[in-house]
């Protein structure tokens, strides 16, 4: 499977940052799964590595439980949980770069996927402030959201899981929170689906990245509503295995998303 490069080989030479949009192709409904598969074929010659950041992953999610169960707030775990699509794609900078250097032919370590935060470490470091305020919003919003159904008072640990996954209330509140959730997510989607991806393959600036981003996926709307869908079935399936199924998900969503990222934005 190949896929179009850009004219700069992906390289930060360049003595000026590019400002056009690059040309966005349409993408037929179908590419998810060859992203997939693509996604597969980057994790298979690089399992280690791709292993290694999503073991990592697990044991930061299995010590931020911990943490919080420890000291009272296991009811911030919820929407920490549900937040984490938010900050996925800034997280997944590593493994797109496995994807890049094997997209160029080249091998991929442990040490290159931790060096990816410093190609365009500025521009890079802008999403991923912008994204972790975002996260800090939604756990603000749920907060609200749960306040306004039950009440200020944090519940026990056993108190929660009865009330909110078993009374018609509980229902109710996951329902609202999840429409405000999805709404907030699709933004956060649209904007760094394709721009997180361009930035660490072209020496280009953050607006221009996240113009590039929306486009793309406005054009290519419905495959990519397919796409997200398949994000979150395979995160949620990884969050359902007690994070454990994460070490394989998200290097697999990571590699396939720097397919789509190939696949859909040109020169």
């Amino acid at each position: 499977m190949t896929y179009a490069h850009n004219n700069s080989n992906g390289s930060h030479a360049g003595s000026s940052r590019a400002s056009a949009v690059p040309h966005i192709r349409s993408v037929s409904l179908d590419r998810p799964w060859a992203w997939l598969s693509a996604g597969w074929e980057d994790f298979s010659r690089a399992p280690m590595v791709s292993l290694s950041y999503g073991i990592g992953l697990v044991a930061i999610s299995y010590m931020l439980v911990l943490g919080l169960t420890s000291v009272g707030l296991f009811y911030l775990v919820l929407p920490l949980v549900a937040g984490f699509m938010l900050v996925g794609p800034i997280v997944a900078v590593g493994l797109y770069e496995v994807s890049r250097l094997h997209g160029e032919g080249r091998p991929a370590g442990l040490m290159d996927a931790f060096g990816a935060y410093g190609r365009n470490a500025g521009q890079i470091a802008g999403i991923g402030l912008a994204l972790m305020l975002m996260l800090l919003f939604w756990v603000r919003v749920a907060l609200l959201v749960f306040a306004l159904f039950f009440s200020y008072q944090p519940p026990t640990l056993e108190g929660f899981v009865n009330t909110v996954f078993f009374t018609e209330q509980g229902i109710l509140f996951l329902i609202v929170g999840s429409a405000i959730g999805g709404v907030i997510a699709s933004a956060v989607f649209a904007v760094t689906a394709l721009s997180i991806p361009m930035l660490l393959d072209r020496d280009t600036d953050l607006f221009t990245a996240i113009t590039t981003s929306i486009t793309g996926v406005m054009k290519n709307w419905k495959t990519m509503a397919g796409w997200a869908g398949l994000i979150v079935l395979f995160t949620a399936a990884g969050l359902a295995t007690a994070f454990i199924g994460l070490a394989l998900a998200l290097p697999l969503i990571a590699h396939a998303s720097w397919h789509a990222y190939k696949d859909i934005v040109g020169d």
